[in-house]
């Protein structure tokens, strides 16, 4: 007879452990470069307000979030009670940062993924993508679809109505399509492929430009600015990607254009580091 192996504690998906691979995902997008229009750790995009020091004030603001919103998950908890501790976030990032807005984004999408994650902890010590698409919906899918009905405030939001552009809380209620039909199977492709890491993430941000109606985009240079970004985004990828010699080049030309135009694309950096959330959970077992 065969003698369970019990799981050691490195192996045990925590809350802890998750909200420790939230905070490193945010940290692989930070440090991504060149980045179109986007903050990194060497230059500030298309943003005046903020820089890497304003993210890392920020990021560390944040890492008791995950961890707690994990928990939740793990507790069973409604979809209120998400939303409380993620409101409670978002003004410990503003408080960190002097009132700007660098992880709003981040904490909603990456929240509801360690939410999954805590869900499943317990039977599944390095969840799948589907696995933790299919617990998002399952337990919170139709709170998401309700919130989905409200009227934003938010800048993203606005714009998103404005130009009848799908808004962030209506991609979370359709279970992230961004993330786990277009990031996560380019980032697959990508590292099949043996490209460094630096071109994986690569890859897979210009593939979520490329599909994604990004609402950041569209608040800050209307429809025009979104379209002339997936465009952009689109031609590199037809050039061969992060695949091609002079790919880290041909992003930083398209990173130059972004800045003179001012444009941001916020919804596709927030799905990148959640495909690199993703990702750390799928291989937690295996570290």
């Amino acid at each position: 007879m065969m003698r369970a192996v019990a799981r050691s504690p490195a192996m045990a998906l925590t809350p802890q452990a998750i909200g420790r691979a939230a905070t490193l995902a945010l940290h692989d997008e930070l440090a991504l470069s060149p980045k179109p229009g986007l903050v990194t750790l060497v230059d500030s995009g298309s943003h005046d307000d903020m820089d890497a020091h304003t993210f890392m004030r920020s990021l560390f603001a944040l890492r008791g979030y995950f961890v707690r919103i994990a928990g939740l998950g793990a507790a069973g908890a409604p979809f209120e009670a998400l939303e409380r501790c993620g409101i409670e976030a978002e003004a410990r990032m503003l408080a960190a940062t002097g009132g700007i807005n660098t992880h709003r984004g981040a904490i909603f999408t990456l929240g509801l993924l360690c939410a999954a994650a805590g869900a499943v902890a317990d039977t599944h010590p390095a969840p799948g993508a589907e696995l933790l698409r299919g617990t998002l919906l399952r337990r919170w899918g139709g709170a998401l679809a309700a919130r989905a009905t409200r009227a934003s405030t938010l800048p993203g939001g606005i714009a998103a109505r404005r130009y009848g552009l799908r808004s962030a809380s209506a991609e979370a209620a359709l279970g992230f399509p961004a993330l786990f039909e277009t990031a996560l199977p380019a980032m697959q492709v990508a590292t099949a492929r043996g490209l460094a890491r630096q071109r994986v993430l690569l890859d897979t941000l210009f593939h979520v430009m490329a599909a994604l109606d990004d609402s950041n985009l569209a608040h800050r240079g209307g429809l025009e600015g979104l379209r002339h970004a997936q465009h952009a985004a689109r031609g590199y990828l037809a050039a061969g990607g992060a695949a091609r010699p002079d790919a880290v080049a041909a992003a930083a030309g398209i990173a130059r254009d972004f800045v003179a135009r001012r444009l941001s694309p916020g919804g596709a950096a927030d799905t990148l580091a959640a495909a690199c959330l993703v990702s750390r959970l799928e291989s937690h077992a295996m570290t």
